[in-house]
């Protein structure tokens, strides 16, 4: 048996390291060849498209430099699509966040029933947009039940209360905020008016569904700190919100970032509940960038632009990366301490 071991040629580690790194390769070979494919080279597609004058129906594309880019910029409904948003994310991602936090730290604590309420709060999240969306027309229909539930409420206080159109209503909130005190924002300064009462009831939507998934990130970190960081707190004399901002938000810092990350990311992307719930309206105040490079992609309002479509989209692209990383540089600085 020494014999024929010794007779055995020697295979080199460096061989080894090649033959396992090819069998690995091998492996995820049909990913790989996927994402070059479909992701890297539709990226690259539309890259080239964006930079030409193209439709779904044309060939070749006529090479335009970027003019495409420089009207999107100019395009009064790109300019308004892109503030929308903006306001969709100043109030969404601070409320969203801090809701999942809220719900994560009392859901963390003993209590009875605590998993039923978990599963509860977290339904919401693993329902289709599509179905949440037809859920919420039929509450913000004028004979809906929220106006329903408003009128009877505020009518046993003896207070008369007027159905609102919640999904036709293009008052700003800044306009309604003035309109007491005798002031008026001219129309064409909209971008003054704040964002719509339409735009706001998609925006508690959006906040509705997706609070959940982020407590369940929170209450994943939250069990993560070790307890006796809070005993030796309680050691010495500190209270349940001092502890609170001393030990846990420290430390829950490096998921913060991810979930207002991951929160603007989903805000300027918002798309499904913009196509089923108004279609852009009223007067434009729901529209939303994705929303406009879908409608000039398709040709929905006119003739098809996928070459325009194509550049507002990585202009998009390029504030949702200025964004990331600006939060990434502020929100994660020294968060490196507690991981």
């Amino acid at each position: 048996m020494a014999t024929m071991a010794k007779g055995r040629p020697r295979v080199s580690r460096g061989l080894l390291r090649r033959r396992e790194a090819l069998m690995g390769y091998l492996f995820i070979s049909p990913y790989l060849l996927s994402t070059i494919v479909f992701t890297i080279g539709t990226i690259l597609f539309a890259l080239y498209i964006s930079f030409n004058k193209f439709n779904l129906f044309t060939w070749p594309p006529q090479w335009v430099g970027p003019d495409q880019y420089l009207k999107a910029f100019q395009a009064v409904k790109f300019r308004r699509a892109l503030v929308n948003a903006f306001w969709y994310f100043i109030i969404v991602v601070p409320v969203q966040t801090s809701l999942a936090l809220a719900l994560a730290v009392m859901l963390n604590v003993p209590m009875r029933l605590r998993q039923f309420f978990r599963t509860a709060f977290y339904g919401p999240s693993v329902t289709s947009s599509v179905v949440i969306s037809m859920i919420f027309w039929w509450l913000y229909l004028k004979t809906g039940y929220l106006n329903f539930f408003l009128t009877n409420l505020l009518g046993s206080f003896g207070v008369s209360f007027q159905a609102v159109e919640w999904l036709n209503d293009p008052t700003g909130l800044f306009q309604m905020i003035v309109q007491p005190f005798g002031r008026e924002i001219p129309i064409h300064y909209w971008y003054l008016r704040g964002p719509s009462v339409t735009w706001m009831a998609i925006m508690f939507q959006n906040i509705f569904t997706t609070a959940p998934t982020f407590m369940i990130m929170f209450l994943a970190a939250l069990q993560d700190i070790p307890p006796v960081l809070y005993e030796a707190a309680a050691i010495d004399g500190a209270t349940g919100w001092r502890k609170f901002w001393k030990i846990t938000l420290p430390l829950l810092r490096p998921v913060i970032l991810l979930i207002v990350v991951l929160g603007t990311i989903g805000t300027l992307q918002i798309f499904d509940q913009v196509k089923i719930l108004t279609g852009g309206g009223p007067l434009n105040t729901t529209l939303a960038p994705v929303y406009m490079i879908y409608t000039e992609t398709l040709g929905v309002l006119a003739p098809p632009r996928v070459g325009y479509a194509a550049a507002m989209a990585f202009i998009l692209t390029a504030i949702i990366f200025v964004f990331s990383f600006l939060q990434r540089h502020y929100i994660e600085k020294g968060t490196e301490l507690y991981y």
